[in-house]
């Protein structure tokens, strides 16, 4: 995967911070999985995101080829050759707000993540992201990002500016060495003395979302900041790292974040026609009540604001 340099010139603010539509080239190498299809079936099989009959036109066109030749539609795929697939790029916009630097050394910068930003390239995510945004705005060098966050989820993201500084981090994080502190807004009055929820977490892949049952260990800490008999202020402190771990937890405990489009409800009413997609109405469906204000770990400690929600 090659990605282009973002420029200031990139972006278009109109409602939200749109990528000018610029063109790219996928490159990538056929695995185990790959080997004895089609070049055509290989791309229908797996990238669904587009009807066979696209790529059946972009590689008779020459937008798909093999080792850098043009191949006919029949042809089968052999174990490492590269495939590369040049097309136009239409990146889904995200919100107006800004990447905010909070604190720049040498070799680590922290900056505070928009809601709705995904952190580094991903899906149909490339310059619309936390690294592609960096690069066009500031003159940061190579960046190496040494944790991540949601992309609806806002808040304290942590970025190595050398390989030996992102190395540091990832061998506390590994070692268990780092605290990590959020905060929500959860629908009702959370209990006042703190809760510590020991719930296993199942992700779900092909629906994106997991649940409390069956699956990886989980723990997590809550405290309740405040409270104003319809929503509460909790802090979160995640003691292992599981897909949608918090958002789950706070379904578990019967306060589920207040604005949280997959884990408010898993009520569905069959004969309804919205559910389960349609949120409560007057909610935003893109910045998620979920804020990282902290991370700690040994000789160190980066924090950053509350959001205005908060």
């Amino acid at each position: 995967l090659i990605l282009q340099s973002s420029s200031k010139l990139d972006y278009i603010f109109h409602g939200g911070r749109h990528v000018r539509p610029y063109y790219f080239e996928f490159i990538s190498h056929v695995n185990k999985r790959w080997t004895g299809k089609t070049i055509v079936d290989l791309f229908a099989d797996e990238f669904k995101g587009r009807p066979r009959e696209y790529y059946v036109g972009a590689v008779k066109s020459g937008r798909i080829k093999v080792d850098g030749e043009i191949v006919p539609v029949s042809y089968i795929v052999k174990s490492s050759q590269k495939i590369t697939h040049f097309l136009h790029r239409h990146e889904p916009p995200v919100m107006i707000d800004d990447v905010v630097i909070l604190h720049q050394e040498p070799d680590v910068v922290t900056v505070c993540k928009p809601a709705s930003v995904p952190v580094h390239p991903c899906g149909q995510y490339r310059k619309n992201t936390v690294v592609g945004i960096l690069d066009a705005e500031h003159d940061l060098g190579t960046l190496f990002p040494i944790h991540r966050l949601d992309r609806l989820v806002s808040g304290l993201l942590i970025i190595a500016r050398t390989a030996a500084k992102a190395d540091f981090f990832r061998q506390q994080i590994e070692g268990g060495l780092v605290k990590k502190r959020y905060i929500a807004k959860v629908i009702g009055v959370f209990p006042e003395d703190e809760m510590v929820v020991d719930a296993n977490i199942n992700y779900n892949g092909s629906e994106g979302r997991s649940t409390a049952e069956k699956g990886k260990p989980a723990c997590t800490k809550f405290t309740r900041i405040a409270t104003n008999g319809t929503h509460s202020l909790v802090s979160c402190e995640p003691v292992t790292g599981r897909t949608h771990q918090i958002r789950v937890h706070l379904q578990y405990t019967g306060h589920p974040i207040a604005n949280d489009p997959l884990y408010l409800n898993f009520s569905i009413d069959p004969m309804c026609t919205n559910c389960p997609k349609l949120i409560p109405q007057g909610y935003e469906d893109e910045a998620l009540w979920l804020h990282c204000v902290q991370y700690s770990g040994t000789g160190w400690e980066y924090e950053c604001p509350y959001p205005s929600w908060a």
